[in-house]
């Protein structure tokens, strides 16, 4: 049987009342989903059922990379960040600025991090081979970009306003608008994903993925705040989102996703 969004809500609405009532018997607050949330059906299937492997760096040190990207502070170059810049014509859509900063659980900067992007067009598609959604390619839009946080811990992205998409899950599911995000510590094994998303997008309630965060306050840390600060006078929208590594105000990061 084909499942609905009536069939999601339902779930949904289920796993947000067991976990109010594991609040209300004492339990702890739910910071991260749990990877078994079963209206993320995807996530059911294919999230680790055993723990990480243990490699003994001890014997090599770079034992790790081996397998692994490594990046420096010379493979990121100045038009990374923008990515309106990154093609000889301009990309459709609305332009936006997106920045933050990157922080300890103590508020403290994290400087000199990695900070990747990627994301679907204005029309909701990304430039990926195995792509299914049918809306149309933007020729000057990539969707990646990459940054080095500052010594304020700060990431600045100029790029375009992102379109919800259908995702396949059940009967039409659709993704709300949002923007990946790749965090790296000094080894790919430390490597960190989120999702930020944008304000008062009709599509949260719909959505599992985001929903998999039953916390209310937890949810809301993975949603920038418009900032007029940072739009840009004429040309883009400004967003403000800080990402929190750890601790009881961290964002959600998608462990074994």
């Amino acid at each position: 049987m084909t499942l609905t969004q009536h069939d999601i809500d339902q779930e949904i609405a289920a796993e947000r009342a067991a976990y109010e009532k594991r609040l209300a018997d004492g339990g702890p607050v739910e910071h991260q989903p749990r990877r078994d949330y079963a209206p993320y059906r995807s996530s059911v299937l294919r999230h680790p059922k055993q723990p990480p492997v243990t490699i003994d760096v001890s014997k090599d040190p770079e034992l790790v990379e081996l397998a692994s990207p490594a990046f420096g502070e010379r493979d990121v170059t100045e038009i990374d960040n923008d990515l309106t810049r990154q093609h000889d014509g301009e990309p459709i859509g609305e332009r936006i600025t997106v920045s933050g900063r990157l922080l300890d659980r103590d508020g403290r900067p994290v400087r000199g991090q990695l900070v990747e992007i990627w994301q679907a067009n204005s029309a909701g598609r990304y430039a990926h081979q195995r792509e299914q959604h049918d809306a149309p390619l933007d020729p000057n839009f990539t969707g990646v970009g990459r940054t080095l946080t500052d010594d304020e811990g700060r990431y600045h992205f100029t790029t375009i306003q992102p379109g919800p998409y259908p995702w396949r899950q059940h009967l039409n599911a659709w993704r709300p608008a949002h923007i990946h995000f790749s965090l790296f510590g000094t080894a790919f094994t430390q490597r960190l994903v989120t999702q930020m998303y944008f304000p008062s997008d009709p599509l949260f309630p719909y959505d599992p993925i985001i929903q998999s965060v039953t916390d209310d306050a937890a949810r809301q840390r993975l949603v920038a705040t418009y900032d007029h600060g940072l739009s840009v006078p004429e040309f883009s929208m400004g967003y403000h989102w800080d990402i929190v590594l750890d601790g009881p105000n961290a964002t959600w990061i998608e462990e074994g996703r």
